[in-house]
């Protein structure tokens, strides 16, 4: 009869692989101590018995937790679950979190927590107890608030700030906000425009004028003007309904705009249409996100492609790295992100009924 999978010990293993049981403690813990044909021994007696080893055994033998928790804005989140708008930045973040934290034999885990409010340093407090977590990943706008900063630095517990370029505390990524939003801007001048407005996002995120700074960067190196072709919203439709037509109904309106958010470009494509313009013959766009209702909208979206799975699995690596005392590379760490082309953008016309 086969063994149950749950009734699988780590002295299983070394029996089966012939090894002793430090052997394959140092197997489990990835200890370089261990031969490579050692090493590839156990583990094919790892696979081929379904072990999973305990986290709480794993916690008795060390000081170590093998929980990393990533916090995102409860706020936010929500609201993105309940729209149902196709917002996946919290299953990037799971993706690309959970699959390298489960090669490394951690787990990760999920918390909301709302940054504005009173109660941050109390729901913080109480799922740092729960959990012990070995480190945490901070998404924006956490990962510049000073309170949730303050109490990781004070609790020595690794963290990692996606979306931040301060390099005082913690461990800092990004993934590039303003290269992307000069890519973005960039491609619409080659494509021949000239007014080129921006969307921009909430001030209290710190990408937010990173990506007004790409934008300039570009319509600067290109000697093109900026007044006037900026507005900002907070990332959702209505506040993106507000801006495109504020730039639109300009006395020089744009002949293509780069919108923070998917959202708020959809707004903006609505926008357009309601004043009897025509994507992209009329006006081009361009998004951030590239969530998957880029791909369905009509015309499919020209989007930023921001590399959420990839910065929150290269975050697991480096708390991983903190803990166990290992060099780390210069901050910030910079993840860049690509810019998708699809149907949303053409060539700038002649003459166009928006007067550009």
């Amino acid at each position: 009869m086969a063994r149950r999978r749950d009734a699988v010990t780590i002295k299983h293993v070394a029996a089966d692989a012939g090894v002793s049981l430090q052997t394959v403690s140092r197997v489990i813990n990835k200890e370089p101590s261990v031969r490579p044909v050692t090493a590839q021994k156990v583990q094919a007696s790892i696979d081929r018995l379904g072990y999973v080893p305990s986290i709480a055994a794993q916690r008795m033998r060390g000081h170590r937790s093998y929980i990393i928790l990533a916090l995102n804005d409860r706020e936010r989140t929500i609201s993105d679950w309940q729209e149902r708008q196709g917002a996946d930045w919290v299953d990037q973040m799971l993706l690309g979190g959970m699959l390298k934290c489960a090669e490394h034999g951690y787990r990760l885990m999920f918390e909301l927590v709302d940054t504005h409010s009173d109660h941050v340093e109390r729901e913080l407090d109480a799922a740092l107890a729960a959990l012990q977590p070995d480190g945490v990943i901070l998404t924006p706008p956490h990962s510049d608030n000073p309170l949730i900063l303050r109490l990781l630095e004070d609790g020595k517990i690794p963290f990692a700030r996606i979306g931040s370029a301060d390099t005082e505390m913690g461990i800092t990524l990004t993934m590039d906000d303003t290269g992307s939003a000069r890519m973005a801007t960039e491609h619409l001048i080659e494509l021949g425009h000239r007014r080129i407005g921006l969307i921009a996002g909430p001030p209290e995120y710190g990408l937010s004028a990173w990506r007004i700074d790409g934008w300039r960067q570009a319509m600067t190196a290109a000697g093109l003007p900026t007044e006037g072709l900026l507005e900002a919203g907070d990332f959702g439709f209505e506040t993106g309904v507000v801006a495109a037509r504020k730039l639109l109904e300009g006395a020089q309106p744009p002949s293509a705009i780069v919108a923070s958010s998917d959202k708020m470009t959809l707004a903006t494509l609505e926008t357009a249409r309601a004043m009897g313009l025509e994507v992209p013959k009329d006006l081009s766009l361009i998004s951030f996100d590239n969530t998957p209702i880029a791909r369905f909208t009509h015309p499919p979206l020209t989007a930023i492609d921001q590399p959420v799975a990839k910065t929150v699995a290269r975050a697991v690596e480096l708390i991983i790295a903190a803990q166990g005392r290992k060099d780390l590379p210069e901050m910030p760490v910079v993840i860049p992100g690509s810019l998708v082309q699809r149907d949303s953008t053409t060539r700038s016309p002649a003459t166009s009924p928006n007067g550009s």
